[in-house]
């Protein structure tokens, strides 16, 4: 039943225009139904799936990948953006830019195969804390986004991850999280190479960004990668912007969702200030492109799984 579904969501007009929209899809006597194989969902990760403050999770795993090989490379501490992460300079990080810095990401991860790095991403997210909230970074998933994944799954529809994190370290715990298995996640990058190690073939992690799943390119990514257009959406940022507009330019019924962080009690306050993912444009214009504002501290009944 409607009234019984999304139960971590307040009612208001947030649950209201989630239940109308698939009502609508999903009735094969509505105008606006949309056959399965078009039902068709993209959800950014941090900040939209899980928390992003005070900075994306991937950096914390990072860091810990980059104290590893500074300890072999002392050198790193003092090279820049290596010696800005490893001494937690937020401040520094943001003026190199979203993209540089996770390019500097993305090299603590190259020089394995894909399974190796599989493996080392798995052990970090068993044992790792987040600083501020004191649990894992696996349980700093939001409640009432798990909630709608299910419910979107149990209507018929397919869910994408499109985030500019790192596409491996989210594959490592997307389908056991989320329940959205490795090749429903799009992300950023490296680059892989062919390589034959003893008689056995591996894709080998290289030293150089392949694709920054931002802005713009996440619409070239989905696609390229999904090949159809989605019909619903859900960012919180100005990264996610394009991909909302892509959403809601399609032609009938469409749902672009925009979270905003304004629940400093139970999670974080921030929009503009937060520069390694500010929110400015899509909020500021989320009604001029027909985009539902999800209020954290209105529409949501718990935040963090229990």
């Amino acid at each position: 039943m409607p009234e019984q579904s999304l139960p971590s969501w307040n009612d208001g007009p947030a649950r209201r225009a989630i239940l109308d929209f698939v009502a609508r899809v999903t009735d094969p006597s509505h105008p606006d139904f949309v056959r399965p194989a078009e039902r068709i969902a993209t959800f950014d990760n941090d900040g939209t799936l899980w928390c992003e403050q005070p900075k994306q999770s991937q950096f914390f795993f990072a860091e810990a990948r980059l104290e590893a090989l500074a300890d072999k490379d002392p050198s790193l501490r003092e090279r820049q953006p290596f010696k800005a992460f490893l001494e937690h300079d937020l401040n520094t990080l943001a003026s190199l830019g979203k993209q540089a810095a996770f390019e500097a990401v993305f090299m603590t991860h190259a020089g394995m195969t894909i399974e190796e790095f599989n493996a080392i991403a798995k052990v970090w997210l068993a044992s790792a804390v987040h600083p501020v909230l004191h649990r894992s970074f696996t349980r700093c998933v939001y409640q009432p986004q798990l909630e709608l994944l299910d419910y979107l799954r149990a209507n018929g529809f397919k869910n994408f991850i499109v985030s500019g994190g790192g596409l491996e370290f989210m594959r490592a715990f997307a389908e056991e999280v989320y329940g959205i298995p490795t090749e429903q996640v799009i992300g950023s990058s490296t680059k892989t190479r062919f390589e034959v190690i003893d008689g056995r073939v591996q894709m080998m992690k290289i030293a150089e960004l392949g694709s920054f799943d931002d802005r713009e390119v996440k619409t070239e990514n989905i696609a390229l990668h999904i090949g159809r257009r989605p019909i619903l959406a859900f960012g919180n940022s100005d990264g996610d912007l394009a991909m909302l507009r892509y959403v809601k330019s399609g032609a009938g019924a469409r749902l672009a969702l925009l979270l905003h962080h304004d629940d400093a009690e139970r999670e974080f306050a921030y929009d503009r200030e937060f520069r390694l993912s500010p929110l400015v444009e899509a909020l500021d214009h989320a009604a001029d492109f027909g985009i539902d504002v999800v209020s954290m501290k209105r529409d949501w009944a718990t935040v963090f799984v229990d």
